[in-house]
Protein backbone atom coordinates (compact mmCIF):
# COMPACT_ATOMS: atom_id res chain seq x y z
CA UNK A 1 0.00 0.00 0.00
CA UNK A 2 1.20 3.15 -0.87
CA UNK A 3 2.71 5.67 2.05
CA UNK A 4 0.92 9.24 2.18
CA UNK A 5 4.01 11.37 0.65
CA UNK A 6 4.19 14.35 3.74
CA UNK A 7 4.12 18.22 2.53
CA UNK A 8 7.68 19.70 2.23
CA UNK A 9 5.75 22.52 0.05
CA UNK A 10 3.67 24.60 0.91
CA UNK A 11 1.22 23.89 3.76
CA UNK A 12 -2.08 22.37 2.95
CA UNK A 13 -4.68 20.64 5.20
CA UNK A 14 -4.76 16.90 4.41
CA UNK A 15 -6.64 14.85 7.55
CA UNK A 16 -4.44 12.05 5.99
CA UNK A 17 -1.10 13.75 6.37
CA UNK A 18 -1.80 15.19 9.40
CA UNK A 19 -2.39 11.58 10.80
CA UNK A 20 1.13 9.95 9.26
CA UNK A 21 2.77 13.66 10.51
CA UNK A 22 1.46 12.86 14.10
CA UNK A 23 2.52 9.27 14.33
CA UNK A 24 6.05 10.78 12.95
CA UNK A 25 6.06 13.30 16.50
CA UNK A 26 7.35 12.38 19.53
CA UNK A 27 6.38 13.53 23.04
CA UNK A 28 9.24 16.01 22.87
CA UNK A 29 8.23 17.28 19.82
CA UNK A 30 4.98 17.77 21.01
CA UNK A 31 6.33 19.89 24.34
CA UNK A 32 8.29 22.20 21.65
CA UNK A 33 5.30 22.81 19.69
CA UNK A 34 3.34 23.79 23.12
CA UNK A 35 5.73 26.02 24.12
CA UNK A 36 6.07 27.29 21.01
CA UNK A 37 2.41 28.19 21.10
CA UNK A 38 2.34 29.37 24.64
CA UNK A 39 5.48 31.59 24.87
CA UNK A 40 5.31 32.71 21.10
CA UNK A 41 9.02 32.59 20.04
CA UNK A 42 11.80 30.48 20.98
CA UNK A 43 15.77 30.64 20.02
CA UNK A 44 17.72 27.49 18.63
CA UNK A 45 19.64 27.70 21.88
CA UNK A 46 16.48 28.18 24.10
CA UNK A 47 15.00 25.09 23.34
CA UNK A 48 18.03 23.50 23.62
CA UNK A 49 18.22 23.95 27.27
CA UNK A 50 14.98 23.41 27.53
CA UNK A 51 14.83 20.09 25.87
CA UNK A 52 18.33 18.48 24.64
CA UNK A 53 21.85 18.77 25.24
CA UNK A 54 23.98 19.50 22.33
CA UNK A 55 23.30 21.59 19.44
CA UNK A 56 23.36 18.69 16.81
CA UNK A 57 20.47 16.90 17.78
CA UNK A 58 18.36 20.69 18.22
CA UNK A 59 19.49 21.60 14.72
CA UNK A 60 18.49 18.24 13.06
CA UNK A 61 15.22 17.54 14.92
CA UNK A 62 14.04 21.59 14.22
CA UNK A 63 15.30 21.37 10.68
CA UNK A 64 12.85 17.80 10.23
CA UNK A 65 10.03 20.13 11.91
CA UNK A 66 10.44 22.89 9.83
CA UNK A 67 10.21 20.88 6.72
CA UNK A 68 7.43 19.71 6.92
CA UNK A 69 5.71 23.25 8.38
CA UNK A 70 5.14 21.83 12.15
CA UNK A 71 7.67 25.14 12.74
CA UNK A 72 8.15 28.18 10.81
CA UNK A 73 11.69 30.45 11.51
CA UNK A 74 13.31 33.38 10.95
CA UNK A 75 16.27 35.20 11.36
CA UNK A 76 16.71 39.06 13.09
CA UNK A 77 18.39 41.55 11.51
CA UNK A 78 21.81 42.40 13.77
CA UNK A 79 23.19 45.80 12.69
CA UNK A 80 26.44 45.63 13.69
CA UNK A 81 27.35 42.01 11.23
CA UNK A 82 27.16 38.57 12.63
CA UNK A 83 24.40 36.73 12.46
CA UNK A 84 21.52 35.96 15.27
CA UNK A 85 20.07 32.95 15.84
CA UNK A 86 17.02 31.15 14.41
CA UNK A 87 13.93 32.38 16.32
CA UNK A 88 11.55 29.27 15.87
CA UNK A 89 7.56 30.21 16.06
CA UNK A 90 4.50 27.34 16.12
CA UNK A 91 4.06 26.61 12.54
CA UNK A 92 0.48 25.74 10.99
CA UNK A 93 0.90 22.04 10.89
CA UNK A 94 2.40 22.18 14.19
CA UNK A 95 -0.93 24.55 15.40
CA UNK A 96 -3.11 21.57 13.49
CA UNK A 97 -1.45 19.18 15.32
CA UNK A 98 -1.88 20.32 18.45
CA UNK A 99 -5.33 21.09 18.14
CA UNK A 100 -6.49 17.28 17.28
CA UNK A 101 -4.40 16.09 19.69
CA UNK A 102 -6.68 17.96 22.16
CA UNK A 103 -9.68 17.82 20.10
CA UNK A 104 -10.32 21.16 19.51
CA UNK A 105 -10.17 23.19 16.42
CA UNK A 106 -7.50 25.64 15.54
CA UNK A 107 -9.57 28.55 15.84
CA UNK A 108 -10.17 27.28 19.89
CA UNK A 109 -6.30 26.79 19.78
CA UNK A 110 -5.85 30.27 19.60
CA UNK A 111 -3.40 30.05 16.63
CA UNK A 112 -3.70 32.36 13.39
CA UNK A 113 -0.45 32.12 11.08
CA UNK A 114 -0.72 35.78 10.57
CA UNK A 115 -0.66 36.48 14.23
CA UNK A 116 1.87 33.90 15.03
CA UNK A 117 4.79 35.59 12.56
CA UNK A 118 3.91 38.91 13.91
CA UNK A 119 6.33 38.65 16.54
CA UNK A 120 9.25 38.40 13.80
CA UNK A 121 8.86 42.06 13.24
CA UNK A 122 7.13 43.43 16.30
CA UNK A 123 9.43 45.57 18.50
CA UNK A 124 8.64 43.57 21.69
CA UNK A 125 10.54 40.25 20.16
CA UNK A 126 13.44 41.20 21.74
CA UNK A 127 11.79 41.69 25.46
CA UNK A 128 9.47 38.52 24.74
CA UNK A 129 13.06 36.55 24.04
CA UNK A 130 14.18 37.92 27.34
CA UNK A 131 11.33 36.77 29.50
CA UNK A 132 11.75 33.26 27.59
CA UNK A 133 15.04 33.15 28.52
CA UNK A 134 14.55 33.97 32.22
CA UNK A 135 12.60 30.73 32.28
CA UNK A 136 14.46 28.45 30.08
CA UNK A 137 17.48 29.33 32.37
CA UNK A 138 15.60 27.96 35.48
CA UNK A 139 14.21 24.68 33.28
CA UNK A 140 17.98 24.33 32.45
CA UNK A 141 18.94 24.31 36.15
CA UNK A 142 16.18 21.90 37.34
CA UNK A 143 17.16 19.22 34.50
CA UNK A 144 20.79 19.00 36.05
CA UNK A 145 21.50 15.68 38.37
CA UNK A 146 22.70 17.05 40.81
CA UNK A 147 19.38 19.65 41.80
CA UNK A 148 15.88 18.67 42.96
CA UNK A 149 14.44 21.95 41.27
CA UNK A 150 11.36 22.28 39.09
CA UNK A 151 9.32 24.79 37.44
CA UNK A 152 6.32 23.84 38.54
CA UNK A 153 4.46 26.68 36.58
CA UNK A 154 5.41 29.38 33.61
CA UNK A 155 2.64 30.76 32.37
CA UNK A 156 3.19 33.80 29.54
CA UNK A 157 2.22 37.29 29.11
CA UNK A 158 -1.40 36.44 27.54
CA UNK A 159 -2.10 33.92 29.87
CA UNK A 160 -1.58 36.65 32.54
CA UNK A 161 -3.58 38.65 30.53
CA UNK A 162 -6.27 36.51 30.23
CA UNK A 163 -6.56 36.20 34.09
CA UNK A 164 -5.66 39.31 35.35
CA UNK A 165 -5.74 41.92 32.44
CA UNK A 166 -8.00 44.82 34.19
CA UNK A 167 -5.30 44.26 37.15
CA UNK A 168 -1.77 43.31 36.34
CA UNK A 169 -0.01 42.90 33.28
CA UNK A 170 3.27 40.61 34.24
CA UNK A 171 5.34 39.70 31.80
CA UNK A 172 5.02 35.81 33.29
CA UNK A 173 4.17 33.99 36.59
CA UNK A 174 6.49 31.51 37.70
CA UNK A 175 6.26 29.02 40.45
CA UNK A 176 9.74 27.46 41.69
CA UNK A 177 10.78 24.94 44.07
CA UNK A 178 14.63 23.99 44.59
CA UNK A 179 15.36 21.77 47.99
CA UNK A 180 12.28 21.95 49.40
CA UNK A 181 11.38 25.66 49.29
CA UNK A 182 8.90 27.23 47.05
CA UNK A 183 8.03 30.72 45.59
CA UNK A 184 5.56 31.95 43.23
CA UNK A 185 6.52 35.05 41.60
CA UNK A 186 5.16 37.86 38.89
CA UNK A 187 8.14 38.68 36.64
CA UNK A 188 8.56 42.00 35.50
CA UNK A 189 12.11 41.94 32.56
CA UNK A 190 12.72 45.46 32.68
CA UNK A 191 14.92 46.88 29.47
CA UNK A 192 15.68 50.22 30.63
CA UNK A 193 13.15 51.21 27.65
CA UNK A 194 10.47 52.75 30.40
CA UNK A 195 10.50 55.27 32.84
CA UNK A 196 11.41 54.07 36.64
CA UNK A 197 7.68 55.89 37.33
CA UNK A 198 6.34 53.86 34.75
CA UNK A 199 8.01 50.95 36.15
CA UNK A 200 6.70 51.24 39.47
CA UNK A 201 3.36 52.57 39.07
CA UNK A 202 2.75 49.11 37.62
CA UNK A 203 2.75 48.31 41.17
CA UNK A 204 -0.45 49.56 41.85
CA UNK A 205 -2.35 47.17 39.86
CA UNK A 206 -0.48 44.42 41.48
CA UNK A 207 -1.47 45.75 44.48
CA UNK A 208 -5.16 46.08 43.50
CA UNK A 209 -4.84 42.76 42.19
CA UNK A 210 -3.68 41.14 45.77
CA UNK A 211 -6.92 42.86 47.21
CA UNK A 212 -8.94 41.64 44.71
CA UNK A 213 -7.71 37.72 45.40
CA UNK A 214 -6.65 37.93 48.78
CA UNK A 215 -3.59 36.50 47.38
CA UNK A 216 -0.46 38.28 47.59
CA UNK A 217 2.35 37.44 44.93
CA UNK A 218 5.48 38.82 44.79
CA UNK A 219 7.05 41.19 41.92
CA UNK A 220 10.46 40.39 41.09
CA UNK A 221 12.24 42.99 39.07
CA UNK A 222 14.84 41.13 36.43
CA UNK A 223 16.73 44.29 35.49
CA UNK A 224 19.69 44.94 33.03
CA UNK A 225 22.10 47.01 35.14
CA UNK A 226 23.50 47.73 38.53
CA UNK A 227 22.62 51.34 37.93
CA UNK A 228 19.13 50.64 36.61
CA UNK A 229 18.55 48.71 39.86
CA UNK A 230 19.88 51.08 42.13
CA UNK A 231 17.75 53.98 40.49
CA UNK A 232 14.64 51.85 40.89
CA UNK A 233 15.23 50.60 44.55
CA UNK A 234 15.17 54.25 46.18
CA UNK A 235 11.34 54.35 44.19
CA UNK A 236 10.37 51.20 45.95
CA UNK A 237 10.74 52.07 49.94
CA UNK A 238 6.67 52.39 49.83
CA UNK A 239 5.70 49.17 47.54
CA UNK A 240 2.53 48.02 48.67
CA UNK A 241 3.20 44.28 47.55
CA UNK A 242 6.55 42.19 48.44
CA UNK A 243 9.33 42.81 45.68
CA UNK A 244 12.65 41.96 45.12
CA UNK A 245 15.13 42.96 42.44
CA UNK A 246 18.07 41.56 40.75
CA UNK A 247 20.59 42.45 37.59
CA UNK A 248 20.64 40.14 35.12
CA UNK A 249 23.74 38.01 35.18
CA UNK A 250 25.32 35.27 33.64
CA UNK A 251 26.26 33.03 37.01
CA UNK A 252 25.97 29.87 36.63
CA UNK A 253 22.81 29.50 38.54
CA UNK A 254 21.16 32.84 36.68
CA UNK A 255 17.88 33.78 38.34
CA UNK A 256 18.10 31.00 40.65
CA UNK A 257 21.28 31.87 42.20
CA UNK A 258 22.06 34.60 45.39
CA UNK A 259 21.17 37.13 43.12
CA UNK A 260 17.34 38.80 44.71
CA UNK A 261 17.40 41.52 47.36
CA UNK A 262 14.18 42.20 48.74
CA UNK A 263 12.65 46.08 48.50
CA UNK A 264 12.98 46.65 52.50
CA UNK A 265 16.72 44.36 53.30
CA UNK A 266 19.95 46.20 52.34
CA UNK A 267 21.41 42.14 52.00
CA UNK A 268 22.52 39.65 51.60
CA UNK A 269 21.15 38.57 48.56
CA UNK A 270 19.19 35.35 48.08
CA UNK A 271 18.70 32.41 45.99
CA UNK A 272 15.36 32.58 44.05
CA UNK A 273 13.80 29.94 46.88
CA UNK A 274 15.00 31.51 49.58
CA UNK A 275 12.61 34.76 48.87
CA UNK A 276 9.87 33.10 50.15
CA UNK A 277 11.18 33.13 53.67
CA UNK A 278 11.97 36.92 53.67
CA UNK A 279 7.83 37.05 53.18
CA UNK A 280 6.71 34.20 55.69
CA UNK A 281 3.28 36.18 55.68
CA UNK A 282 2.80 35.19 51.94
CA UNK A 283 -0.41 32.93 51.10
CA UNK A 284 -0.89 30.24 48.79
CA UNK A 285 -0.11 30.32 44.56
CA UNK A 286 -3.21 32.27 42.49
CA UNK A 287 -5.48 29.50 41.31
CA UNK A 288 -6.92 28.79 38.04
CA UNK A 289 -9.59 26.82 35.88
CA UNK A 290 -7.67 27.88 33.02
CA UNK A 291 -6.11 24.27 31.12
CA UNK A 292 -1.90 25.13 30.75
CA UNK A 293 -2.22 25.65 26.91
CA UNK A 294 -4.89 28.15 27.19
Amino acid sequence: MATTRLPIGQPRFDASVMVELAARLTPRDYDILSYLHQHRVLTTHQIQRLFFTLPQPTRRRLGILHRFHVVTRYRPWTPYGGSAPHHWILGRNGAELLALRDGITVKELGYHPDLAMAVSVSPKANHQIGVNDFFVDLHHLARRPDTTAQVKEWWSERRCAKLWGDLARPDAYGHWIENGREIDFFLEHDTGSESLSRVTAKLHGYANLAEATSITTPVLFWLPSQTREANLRKLLVTAEVPVATAVRTCLADGPAGPVWLPADADGPRLRLAELAAAWPHLSHPPKTTLTPDQ
